[in-house]
């Protein structure tokens, strides 16, 4: 014979803690804490923050427009005026303005990542790419657009 199901109780729910006793279930921090940035936010942060480094030194960066994409495409418009080489994944590439375009510099962020061992070098190696963007843009060296390139 089948036991009764005993009735549900009514009123409230008592609130319980999660099974392994960490505490209520919920966000870790609130939005505004860096914990809830995703990579992908933090790594356009790196893209910015080295722009608006640069952008102090040289304003006319303030007319260029960077973007930070996951990967480089590889297409038929790629092999028109640059030169790829099939063992090398470009971390950034300068695109020239035309059709309606401002100069834009390409920031792509997998290949870097995966260079790079943790946040430090990440964020140096951002700022290097970033660079020898701005410095093929301008004509210039590296070392003139950045003084501290290359320096560790």
């Amino acid at each position: 014979m089948d036991s009764p199901v005993p009735p549900r109780p009514t009123g409230p729910r008592p609130r319980h803690r999660d099974r392994h006793g960490r505490g209520m279930r919920g966000p870790i921090a609130p939005p505004q804490v860096p914990l809830s940035v995703s990579r992908a936010d933090a790594f356009v942060d790196l893209v910015y923050d080295s722009r608006d480094r640069l952008e102090r030194r040289w304003p006319q960066l303030a007319d260029v427009d960077f973007l930070v994409l996951e990967v480089p495409a590889f297409g038929p418009e790629d092999s028109a005026g640059f030169a790829l080489d099939e063992d090398t994944v470009p971390l950034g590439r300068l695109l020239p303005a035309g059709d309606g375009h401002r100069d834009r510099i390409a920031i792509y962020r997998r290949p870097i990542e995966i260079r790079a061992k943790n946040r430090d070098e990440r964020a140096l190696l951002v700022h290097e790419v970033v660079v020898e963007q701005v410095a093929e843009l301008l004509g210039l060296s590296p070392e003139s657009v950045d003084p501290r390139y290359g320096q560790d």
